[in-house]
């Protein structure tokens, strides 16, 4: 039998490299949750239209969403 050329990846990425997570004290510091977003550069009030920007099968169903209260109901 011959040898197997075995090749790694030369450094793996974290699976969400790219968000960055603050604890609930740097969030109050900041002033709140509306105070810590515009430090961001976000801005709560325009949430409306990200959403008009989703494409239309970003949300669920009048049935998925009776589905799944259902079986959230169920596995308590």
């Amino acid at each position: 039998m011959g040898k197997k050329s075995i090749k790694t990846a030369e450094q793996v990425e974290p699976l969400f490299s790219e968000f960055k997570s603050y604890s609930v004290a740097e969030i109050l510091a900041a002033g709140g949750t509306t105070a810590f977003a515009n430090k961001l550069g976000k801005h709560p009030e325009l949430i409306g239209e990200k959403f008009k920007e989703l494409p239309d099968d970003a949300f669920l169903t009048d049935e998925e969403v009776t589905l799944a209260l259902k079986m959230l109901r169920e596995n308590k």
